[in-house]
């Protein structure tokens, strides 16, 4: 990134609001695939936003914002995780929200009803699967699957190398094969 990108990239920060208009979407699809409960990725979003508002100032543009941002809903994600296994208690309390619930409100007049419920039950599947994987597993995939991210992108939201991005990927589309038949 060159001097006048980080420069660019700082200055973006101004409007925070524009910030949380352009992103907020972003940030909170990727929450919602990576947790599958609505409640929960709602509260990781607009604590996702606090925290860049609050760390603003440090913000030092050697990444693009919507890659900080990332960063800051991926570490959301592996704290909420770890705080659920400490209160494993909780986790009966917490109203998930299947991904295929969310299917069945996108309108889709071009397939037929038989073709939309077997999407829907092939998604069900797919996520299913995806529950099995372990954190890394699941963060590499849904950034690539759910938020379309490159490679290198990926590595730099998470902090991982490149080389590692690739292996989780790889381990991660072959868990989900085995476990839904293979994909078609």
């Amino acid at each position: 990134m060159t001097i006048e990108e980080r420069e660019g990239s700082a200055r973006e920060l101004d409007d925070f609001e524009g910030i949380v208009r352009q992103h907020r979407p972003r940030i909170a699809r990727y929450l919602m695939a990576a947790l599958r409960d609505e409640d929960a990725a709602e509260t990781l979003v607009q604590e996702c936003m606090w925290r860049a508002y609050r760390a603003r100032a440090s913000f030092r543009g050697d990444c693009k914002v919507s890659t900080w941002l990332l960063r800051i809903a991926v570490n959301l994600v592996r704290d909420h995780a770890r705080v659920r296994k400490l209160k494993f208690w909780k986790a009966a309390q917490v109203s998930s929200t299947e991904v295929a619930d969310v299917w069945e409100s996108i309108p889709d007049t071009a397939s037929s009803p038989e073709d939309r419920v077997m999407a829907r039950d092939q998604l069900r599947r797919v996520w299913h699967a995806v529950d099995s994987l372990t954190e890394k597993q699941r963060t590499v995939f849904v950034l690539r699957f759910v938020e379309e991210l490159e490679l290198a992108e990926i590595a730099e939201t998470t902090g991982m190398k490149e080389s590692t991005v690739k292996s989780h990927l790889y381990r991660a589309l072959g868990i989900v094969r085995e476990r839904i038949g293979g994909l078609s």
